[in-house]
């Protein structure tokens, strides 16, 4: 998309979002813009932000991103460094069809078992924010009548080769490295995902088993949906960053009552003060109701660039192609390669299905 039609684009959206998710009151904004400090409230809840695990869990949400699956599943990529050192893949899942990756892995800081999706590439962000803009809900949760989600993101993962691979890996984790707690992540799209797939491991594991971290995540449901996620994975965070357009979309109309689109909680707000030569940045632990007015809802979100970077962290792909990626000629390096239903996958483990139990 050209630069100028993104531009207009954003001034669409920006118009459209002040009707449908308007800032906070004046004074509200005005009192924390003066005191330019961390703001805590840990209302609702009793599942507390980690500022170091949140640098930790960015770091491979922006690993995921890597279209060499080589470097990938040995990780020895450039983003598969930092706080990450010791990290072992245990799987990598690519669905060429779908334009989807996750990977599974085992981690020694925090001591988890992480689980990863990739989000949306960075060159096609701006048609995807024009698509997100007008998605409606479109399918009810299994078993929640009143519970409305997007069907693209639910179908991405629950009719995709992901939560199949994704289950066994965990299953062979869990059997290799003992019982390990799950740690799910992702950016953008790969938050949305990241979402979906918590959820199904609270349901499975038990809500003490699962945290969830993702960043510049779309919303995914309507409030009955957001109501029964905070209450299946209350271990979850959702970190939002300074003007970024995507944790508004698709638009919260809150006078539709069931029939808007409305996030979970908890949500934790990066942003940034400038008061003259002054340069706060806070992080706003916001209130439970996953609307908080006085966190990302009291900014016209309309950036693009403040969703391609979290905590100093590039969190796009590394290649220019939508779906592009790359393996080594030598398969030595994987101990297992196989092709399930148009989706290319890297393990630890064999295939053969009936090596693990059913799930």
């Amino acid at each position: 998309m050209a630069r100028g039609a993104t531009a207009a684009l954003l001034l669409l959206l920006a118009a459209l979002l002040a009707s449908a998710s308007p800032p906070a009151a004046a004074a509200a904004a005005a009192e924390v813009e003066e005191r330019g400090v961390l703001r805590t409230n840990h209302s609702g809840g009793g599942y507390h932000y980690n500022h170091t695990l949140a640098h930790i869990l960015v770091e491979y949400a922006s690993a995921v991103y890597t279209s060499d699956l080589t470097s990938l599943f040995t990780w020895t990529c450039p983003r598969c460094k930092g706080h990450t050192k010791g990290f072992k893949v245990i799987e990598v899942i690519v669905d060429v069809e779908n334009c989807l990756q996750a990977f599974v892995g085992v981690s020694p800081d925090p001591r988890s078992v992480i689980v990863a999706f990739r989000g949306t590439q960075q060159h096609s962000v701006s048609n995807w924010i024009e698509d997100l803009f007008w998605k409606q809900l479109d399918v009810t949760y299994p078993g929640m009548p009143d519970a409305m989600v997007h069907h693209g993101f639910y179908s991405a993962y629950y009719n995709t080769t992901l939560r199949h691979e994704i289950l066994k890996s965990i299953q062979w984790a869990w059997k290799t490295y003992g019982k390990l707690p799950i740690n799910v992540v992702g950016h953008s799209m790969g938050g949305a995902l990241a979402s979906f797939c918590a959820l199904d491991l609270s349901v499975k594991f038990g809500s003490q088993e699962v945290e969830l971290m993702t960043f510049g995540q779309p919303r995914i449901g309507n409030p009955a949906f957001a109501a029964y996620f905070s209450a299946q994975v209350p271990r979850t965070i959702r970190v939002t960053h300074q003007n970024d357009i995507v944790p508004h979309l698709p638009p919260y109309y809150y006078y539709l009552g069931e029939w808007t689109y409305h996030h979970f909680a908890r949500e934790v707000w990066l942003h940034v003060i400038i008061n003259g030569n002054l340069v706060t940045r806070n992080v706003t632990i916001c209130d439970g109701s996953g609307e908080d007015p006085t966190c990302s809802r009291s900014v016209y979100g309309i950036s693009v660039a403040d969703h391609l970077e979290y905590y100093g962290i590039t969190l796009h792909a590394d290649s220019r192609g939508t779906c592009q990626f790359v393996m080594g000629a030598a398969n030595s390096v994987y101990s297992y390669v196989h092709e399930v239903d148009g989706a290319i996958i890297l393990s630890r483990y064999p295939q053969d299905p009936y090596a693990l139990e059913s799930m």
